[in-house]
């Protein structure tokens, strides 16, 4: 991965407002490249200054190992998360 594919995917998550969530696929298709799961591996890996919280899976779920934290922190910021999930109302796809 290069340095300026990095780069951007760190800006839209940076950019995503409190209160509010992408997918990994949004954050991808916003970056301009092809794999949510790089944007997976770049929030793992260099992530850790980041609203990381608000990316979810495509489906609104946490993935198991950050699904405690992730929960609480969108919880601070008034998304409640039910059964593990963001509640379909809310996302954006």
């Amino acid at each position: 991965m290069d340095s300026e594919t990095l780069e951007r995917v760190r800006e839209v998550v940076r950019s995503i407002p409190p209160g509010q969530t992408l997918s990994y696929g949004e954050v991808a298709e916003l970056a301009g490249i092809r794999s949510a799961r790089l944007v997976g591996r770049i929030l793992a890996e260099d992530g850790h200054d980041l609203p990381w919280h608000r990316v979810l899976r495509a489906d609104g779920r946490s993935a198991p190992h950050i699904a405690a934290e992730q929960a609480a922190r969108l919880r601070a910021e008034g998304i409640l998360m039910v059964d593990g999930r963001l509640p379909r109302e809310h996302r954006r796809r």
